[in-house]
């Protein structure tokens, strides 16, 4: 795959050296009636080609610093460095054009396009990063090759609703790795799935990281998060545990824990 220069500096981390720094992140929401804390001074990195979870119980934070990790949300203090960058000193234009860059989002609910087809909705994908580099004529075969990548190779043509649910989120992953971003970030990609399709969507999502990818993951499933190279366990927005991250997880840190 042709690597962008934008990428190369991420792409040059070695496996195990952080990628990202999160730095005493804290949000919270203030009304005229109280202040919600959601993150609580939470620190940890992750490392480079590592398969990273973030879990957690309903509630503990695990969406909001997965916004955070991708500059869709700003923290109320603290701070993101991601592959050099800090996330919260760069404005929307900017935010907007590094996300098309470096990260591919997948959603639990899949998010595709009911009226485009399975080939349609990563052409989209790549519209609206302006092919990250790749030109426009080369967008159409880049499409076709993600969707093999996902062995939905035969089913470009297909509407969403002409696919089952794991199916869906196999284009979801396909979609996510368009702009050959070399950081997949994932909200609970197997949530919506039956046991045995979520198992096959996550080695899916385990064996990029075999091929160049960092993959950050949310999930409330516990077997899950016990795949992860490395992961930290929020509950009430603080790190309450942490594995493959210990020496930058300190109990200074993330709430005083």
């Amino acid at each position: 795959m042709k690597v962008t220069a934008t990428q190369r500096a991420v792409l040059a981390i070695t496996a195990g050296a952080p990628l990202v720094q999160v730095e005493h992140l804290t949000r919270t929401i203030a009304t005229r009636a109280q202040t919600t804390t959601i993150l609580d001074d939470v620190t940890f990195t992750v490392p480079a080609l590592s398969l990273f979870a973030i879990n957690g119980p309903s509630g503990s934070g695990k969406s909001t610093l997965l916004n955070m990790l991708t500059g869709i949300d700003r923290p109320t203090s603290g701070r993101v460095i991601f592959g050099g960058t800090e996330l919260r000193a760069q404005g929307e234009n900017l935010l907007a054009r590094w996300r098309g860059q470096h990260v591919g989002i997948i959603f639990q609910f899949f998010q595709l396009i009911p009226t485009l087809t399975a080939q349609e909705n990563i052409l989209l994908a790549l519209e609206l990063c302006h092919g990250n580099g790749l030109p426009r004529k080369e967008w159409r075969a880049r499409a076709q090759a993600c969707l093999a990548e996902v062995g939905l190779g035969e089913y470009a043509d297909r509407l969403p609703s002409a696919l089952s649910g794991g199916q869906q989120q196999r284009v979801a992953i396909a979609r996510a790795l368009a702009n050959d971003a070399p950081v997949l970030i994932a909200d609970e990609p197997t949530g919506n799935l039956d046991s045995q399709t979520a198992l096959q969507v996550f080695d899916l999502l385990a064996d990029l990281t075999t091929r160049g990818k960092t993959v950050i993951y949310v999930t409330h499933d516990p077997r899950l998060a016990a795949r992860a190279n490395a992961r930290v366990e929020l509950l009430d927005g603080r790190i309450v545990g942490q594995h493959g991250v210990a020496d930058v997880v300190t109990p200074a840190a993330n709430g005083g824990q």
